[in-house]
């Protein structure tokens, strides 16, 4: 019997990185799981993987800043699978720009994906979740949701704005008594595609290598993978997590912990 057998999880932006391995993890481990995300090739392919390996999946290609997409990706998790269980709300993009050159339209177009698709997840994953008899929602925050970094001020906001999203609506959950816990994951410097995706104020692409941000802050002196970050994720969308509700789960190498010994 896997960890999460018989439940079913959406993972959104779950075609590459992280996402990718919570989506992996969860389906290995017995959940049938709907991945959703706007790269349809790797989306696509992620579910063959999941398939040929024995498990059960479903893509969805879905822009989780437009509410109307939340309405079919619910109906088609219910209708296919019959419930939803375990929300992880993944989905992000990040722009390096210091905040006094940041575009409104770039602050804008962060926080539509980072914030609104998280709020938006959670609006309609709860009545769902209800409907089921409970469930655990999972948001994908950051180390930059706890403290501030130079050069990530819009970014910090929306991750440090779904920490505290998440720990009131873990409370309305308590209140209700409905069997929903609301926790956060906290990464600290993975290594996935989202490094050569970051964008810079003039909108172009900044590569940046997270070997070389992970030799000079992080603690461990190493990156982490997006397998440790799916590890976590599974725990929280366990019934092993049970009493976990609007916590924290940081994996960072020690980075949020002081700074590394010298």
């Amino acid at each position: 019997m896997g960890q999460v057998q018989g439940k079913v999880a959406i993972v959104t932006g779950g075609a590459s990185g992280i996402g990718a391995a919570c989506a992996a993890t969860l389906a290995r481990e017995g959940a049938k799981v709907i991945v959703t995300d706007l790269d349809d090739p790797r989306g696509q392919a992620l579910v063959e993987r999941i398939g040929s390996d024995g498990g059960e999946a479903l893509y969805l290609h879905q822009d989780v800043s437009l509410e109307e997409s939340w309405l079919g990706v619910i109906d088609a998790t219910e209708r296919r699978f019959g419930r939803l269980d375990v929300m992880v709300a993944n989905a992000g993009i990040g722009i390096m720009c210091k905040a006094v050159e940041m575009s409104l339209a770039d602050w804008r177009r962060q926080t539509a994906v980072n914030l609104d698709g998280v709020f938006l997840s959670v609006k309609y994953a709860v009545p769902a979740m209800r409907r089921a008899g409970g469930g655990s929602i999972i948001i994908t925050s950051s180390v930059a949701g706890l403290r501030g970094s130079a050069g990530l001020a819009g970014y910090c906001a929306t991750k440090g704005g779904v920490r505290l999203f998440a720990k009131a609506v873990a409370m309305e959950c308590a209140v209700e008594g409905d069997g929903i816990r609301v926790n956060t994951v906290h990464p600290g410097v993975i290594d996935t595609p989202i490094w050569t995706k970051i964008s810079g104020s003039t909108g172009r692409n900044v590569p940046i290598d997270p070997n070389e941000v992970a030799k000079a802050g992080v603690p461990l002196a190493r990156v982490g993978q997006a397998q440790d970050i799916a590890n976590g994720v599974l725990f929280l969308a366990s019934d092993a997590s049970n009493y976990m509700t609007g916590a924290e789960l940081v994996i960072d190498g020690g980075m949020t912990g002081g700074a590394r010994p010298r």
